[in-house]
């Protein structure tokens, strides 16, 4: 790890980079009447300390230009002034100390810059976030042994990379590292995958065949998705895991094989072991050690940090020159849900670079669905919070309905606004003869229109025609019913039609028909 130290004010930079190379560090000193952005280019710092001039055009332009490149900066003001450190920071300083500096404290601030970039490198994990440093602190902790770790997250945190960053800082680190995921394995071939088969045990079975276990021996083999195991497969992983032998499909003998099980699920395995999917035993002996992985939206500080990061590397890969994000746009980055995750967030970053305007990305440079914030997605699911974990359960009645409920609303939110863009369109085209005359009532739902809209009512209050009046104590079948029928008296019978307006197949919705009792329209 390197340190770069400008001599805009000598007394300081000498002394502080006297400890960092008693510390061990390396460091470089530049004399401010030097090309400064030529010796960070030859040196490439981790850390880059401005000892004065923090408010210089060229030092704003040289912090800007880090925010892609990869150092960070830390400044040594001349001013004592909190609101002026405040706008440094904005600009990008990620520390500023005012003189005269306590050089032990700028000395501790530098080390833990570099810490956490050293523990970055060894995990591939990028965040500052509380929680991102827990995950980081547990992959240290649990390397060097060889116990199961069960990883948790939802689909696209970054279980895999947590997986990789395990062996890579094991003992295991020179041997295989075998990745295989449960849930795309067709069920008849599970087996044979995991354990392997032996010539001739079944029609097909031309050769011996290696499984994913015996392959890693030695080394770790990482299991994504393991809740989506059949029970079949479960009792033998178990034996696995309790025995250390393996035995091929067709096999008579076992043997032993020395693997380390990594294993991640997208829902909690508690869930899957409470709901009959999942045997109880399997789960106690894969989750000695655990890790769970936040949602994007739950450290939504590293947002940022992931998008230069990612900026760097696709800049890079497609040879494309990047002239970065306004701080808008990047704020309306942070503020968005992500249900996607880190996949979602890497993708869009990978189309921007590659789509890039030629100027710097502004928030209107942002696709709308993005921009616009969660209006567009579903809320995440409230439940309840698990003690000590920071997880997230599904409430224990009507998690479904809820959702669906939830689904319904947001619609009604998006369709009654283009209504009422509509209602406005209709009296202007009218006032100027060139549209309808009549006043279209909010909640009507007429064939330009998104097909269906639903509304809560007053319990007594009959609904208007064509809206579906939501109530409680309706079930869910009641208001898919009446979707059913209210897109059918919109299409008038017509079927296909129909099934286009509720987004479903017309063999899906002539089952509903029968399901309902409905009249088969044609």
């Amino acid at each position: 790890m390197k340190v770069l130290l400008t001599l805009a004010d000598v007394e300081p930079a000498v002394r502080l980079n006297a400890l960092l190379e008693r510390a061990g560090y390396q460091t470089a000193l530049v004399s401010p009447i030097d090309d400064v952005p030529s010796a960070i280019r030859r040196e490439k710092p981790d850390v880059i300390v401005l000892t004065g001039a923090l408010t210089d055009v060229a030092n704003i332009q040289l912090v800007k230009r880090q925010q892609w490149d990869g150092a960070a900066v830390v400044g040594l003001a001349d001013l004592n002034d909190p609101t002026v450190h405040d706008r440094l920071r904005a600009v990008g300083y990620v520390e500023v100390y005012a003189k005269p500096v306590d050089l032990d404290e700028v000395f501790a601030g530098i080390r833990r810059i570099l810490d956490r970039r050293r523990l970055s490198l060894d995990t591939g994990l990028i965040g500052e976030s509380e929680a991102i440093r827990e995950v980081m602190v547990k992959i240290e902790q649990m390397a060097p042994v060889s116990s199961t770790v069960l990883i948790e997250g939802e689909s696209g945190t970054g279980k895999e990379l947590v997986a990789r960053a395990i062996h890579r800082l094991s003992p295991r680190r020179g041997k295989p590292f075998i990745a295989v995921n449960i849930g795309a394995l067709p069920e008849t071939l599970m087996d044979s995958e995991l354990f392997g088969h032996e010539k001739g045990s079944f029609t097909g079975a031309a050769e011996r065949r290696l499984g994913r276990f015996e392959l890693a021996n030695g080394g770790t083999l990482f299991l994504d998705e393991v809740g989506e195991a059949p029970l079949s497969t479960q009792v033998k992983l178990l034996r696995v895991l309790e025995q250390r032998e393996v035995t091929r499909v067709g096999g008579a003998q076992p043997f032993r094989v020395d693997v380390r099980v990594l294993a991640a699920t997208n829902r909690p395995l508690r869930e899957h072991v409470e709901g009959g999917e999942f045997r109880a035993d399997l789960y106690y002996r894969l989750n000695v050690l655990t890790i769970y992985l936040p949602p994007l939206r739950d450290r939504r500080e590293d947002i940022p940090l992931l998008v230069r990061q990612f900026v760097q590397e696709f800049a890079a890969q497609h040879d494309r020159p990047f002239p970065g994000i306004s701080a808008d746009a990047m704020q309306r980055l942070a503020e968005y849900s992500w249900p996607g995750n880190i996949r979602q967030l890497r993708n869009l970053v990978e189309s921007m670079v590659v789509l890039s305007p030629g100027h710097e990305i502004t928030a209107e440079d942002i696709p709308r669905e993005i921009r616009d914030g969660a209006a567009r997605f579903l809320p995440v699911p409230v439940g309840r919070t698990a003690a000590g974990s920071g997880r997230v359960e599904e409430p224990a009645m009507g998690g479904r309905e809820l959702e669906f409920i939830i689904r319904s609303l947001v619609e009604l939110k998006l369709q009654v606004e283009e209504l009422r863009r509509r209602v406005g369109e209709d009296r202007v085209g009218a006032a100027l003869g060139t549209g309808p005359s009549r006043d279209v009532l909010v909640g009507e739902v007429v064939s330009s229109a998104p097909p269906v809209a639903a509304a809560i009512e007053p319990k007594d209050q009959p609904p208007a025609p064509n809206v579906i009046s939501i109530r409680p104590g309706m079930s869910m079948a009641e208001i898919e019913r009446a979707a059913i029928e209210l897109a059918l008296r919109e299409t008038r019978g017509n079927r296909r039609k129909a099934a286009d307006m509720l987004g479903i197949g017309e063999r899906t919705l002539y089952r509903k028909l029968k399901e309902y009792n409905l009249p088969e329209y044609s």
